[in-house]
């Protein structure tokens, strides 16, 4: 075969870069924990520096309009998220190295099933004012003790010298701190020497990228790739290549562990992977929000309706655990008027350019498979009226785009919720997350079968009253699909990132929010101060609290918190 002259080069590369790895295995492995901590805080102080230009560059590759709110989502969800989790990393690594677990000073409960839980938000009083209102745990499986969680947290950093080879991470092309955590993640808790390959949507931020990581590239331990498909392939299968981690989607994931056509699906059938090499992932799916019915006033469900576009159009809908189905009772009475708010949510969401690859393709399968969906303003679409026995793409094939299904199933209370559980996890593809709303009143008369469900639910991040993609921005949460997929029924992918606190075989995380945002919360006896979240689409100083959140990220501090308050009251 002839291999083109640009090919050629990209694949000397390649080769150069791998040569490197090896090599900065060794000086990666002679790092002990006090020096990867101050390597943390590098990139920690090097991503506050580059944080602007961050946000720059992906406001340019997304096309988002000059001073749109919306440039809130590209702080929130870039430089803000590597600042946090950074921070958290080298908190646990200090842990270490002072012959402490880092769950110590986290408290440890209990959850459904015989699970412990571990509750990692709010943690210290700047997360109990920024983020009131909201919590995360994260469950272990059933059988796991208090004791075993602690002596376990750390993962390959108890044996730092005991390196894993040379790791490669395919970079994401949706949301931009995807890539550097993934980095971190392979170099911390796996203890693996990183080439990442860019997605080529986000070649526009390498430069950012090599400041951010300079200190891990300056020590030998990470190398920088570009390219397209060809040079990806070549890399993973490089024989120096020792594991690979990819973000992206069930059918990507496919080609790459089994490859195309007819004799990729045959390889996948018969569970003979092309790739013969250990591979872990974050790959999307089928997300639903299930609403659970119950006594609503107005201003309850304009405002949840906001929070289901939110769901769905944040970052344009490109997000694997954008909710793509609402579950929703056939027999509420408020059930009309709630999806007219829903309508005209997504109706109102500012506009945005379909800025992610093959978009408008994938929104004109979905219109072709249901001709009566609704097209609603600035290219969303709405598909009501879908069927829980009718496999369609709907409930199986992500759509990674500006899609909204309602699927409506019988029942009220406590027979609605077990149906819906059932029907998220045995009809909808992927495990990655599910949302969960439902009004205080509604939660009272669930009292303990609300956990059960929750415990019931397969999916890797469950949000009550959140978004899942909470889960995603909380450092010490985990994020990745339910435990148990394998290569050829992926699902939503194998393994979890981000896991600051560094535990060992987590099952999930559990994110509660707000029904209500403050002060609306407030009058109604509720004790929340959060107003609606700067991640909505609808908030109107986005922009603003998202770049203040980051800066604080950056350096934490009492006098920074008035500015947050006041532009977070008036989004």
């Amino acid at each position: 075969m002839t291999v083109s002259a640009p090919l050629a080069d990209r694949v000397r590369e390649v080769d150069r870069a791998l040569d490197d790895l090896v090599r900065g295995e060794t000086a990666w492995a002679a790092c002990g924990l006090a020096r990867r901590r101050e390597l943390l805080e590098q990139v920690h102080a090097a991503t506050a520096r580059e944080a602007e230009a961050w946000v720059r560059a992906a406001v340019a590759y997304k096309r988002l309009p000059v001073g749109s709110p919306l440039t809130g989502e590209e702080w929130i969800t870039g430089p803000y998220p590597v600042l946090t989790s950074c921070a958290a990393l080298a908190a646990s690594v200090e842990a270490l190295e002072e012959d402490r677990s880092p769950v110590d000073g986290f408290t440890v409960g209990r959850a459904p099933g015989g699970r412990v839980a571990v509750r990692v938000l709010p943690h210290g009083v700047y997360d109990q004012l920024l983020l009131n209102g909201f919590s995360a745990e994260v469950w272990m499986p059933p059988g796991v003790t208090k004791e075993s969680v602690r002596a376990g947290a750390g993962l390959a950093l108890r044996r730092p010298a005991d390196t894993g080879g040379v790791g490669v991470v395919l970079g994401a092309g949706n949301i931009t701190s995807i890539p550097i955590l993934d980095v971190l993640y392979e170099l911390y808790a796996n203890n693996r020497v990183v080439a990442l390959k860019l997605n080529p949507v986000t070649d526009g931020l390498l430069d950012v990228f090599r400041h951010v990581l300079a200190p891990l590239v300056d020590l030998g331990a990470v190398r920088i790739l570009t390219g397209g498909a060809d040079v990806g392939s070549y890399l993973v299968h490089h024989p120096k290549v020792d594991h690979v981690h990819m973000t992206g989607s069930a059918a990507t994931h496919d080609a790459i562990v089994f490859g195309t056509g007819e004799e990729g699906a045959a390889r996948r059938k018969a569970g003979t992977p092309l790739l013969g090499k250990p591979v872990t992932s974050e790959l999307g799916g089928v997300s639903p929000t299930i609403v659970i019915p119950g006594d609503w006033s107005e201003a309850d469900m304009r405002y949840q309706a906001e929070h289901i576009a939110t769901q769905k159009l944040h970052n344009g809908g490109y997000n694997c655990v954008a909710s793509q189905v609402v579950v929703i009772s056939s027999d509420w009475p408020q059930k009309d008027r709630f999806l007219a708010h829903v309508r005209a949510a997504l109706s109102d969401a500012p506009a945005r350019a379909a800025y992610y690859p093959g978009s408008d393709d994938r929104v004109g399968r979905a219109l072709a498979s249901y001709p009566d969906a609704e097209r609603i303003g600035g290219g969303r679409v709405l598909i009501t009226g879908l069927d829980p026995s009718d496999p369609g793409p709907a409930l199986t094939t992500e759509h990674f785009g500006p899609v909204l299904g309602v699927l409506e199933l019988p029942g009220e209370g406590r027979q609605f919720l077990d149906e819906a559980v059932r029907t998220a996890n045995e009809r909808l593809a992927g495990t990655l997350g599910a949302n969960l709303i439902a009004h205080p009143g509604t939660l009272a008369a669930l009292g303990p079968a609300l956990d059960d469900a929750i415990a019931e639910l397969r999916y890797g991040t469950v949000a009550l009253n959140a978004w899942t993609g909470v889960g995603y921005l909380t450092a010490t949460a985990t994020w990745g699909a339910f435990p148990g997929h394998t290569l050829d029924d992926v699902q939503s992918g194998i393994g979890v990132v981000h896991n600051a606190l560094l535990l060992d075989g987590p099952e999930r995380t559990v994110v509660r929010g707000p029904f209500r945002p403050a002060p609306r919360a407030l009058l109604h006896g509720q004790p929340v101060m959060s107003p609606r979240p700067p991640w909505f689409v609808t908030n109107r100083t986005a922009a603003t609290t998202g770049r203040l959140l980051a800066d604080f990220a950056a350096a934490p501090r009492w006098t920074a918190l008035p500015k947050i308050f006041a532009s977070a009251l008036r989004g």
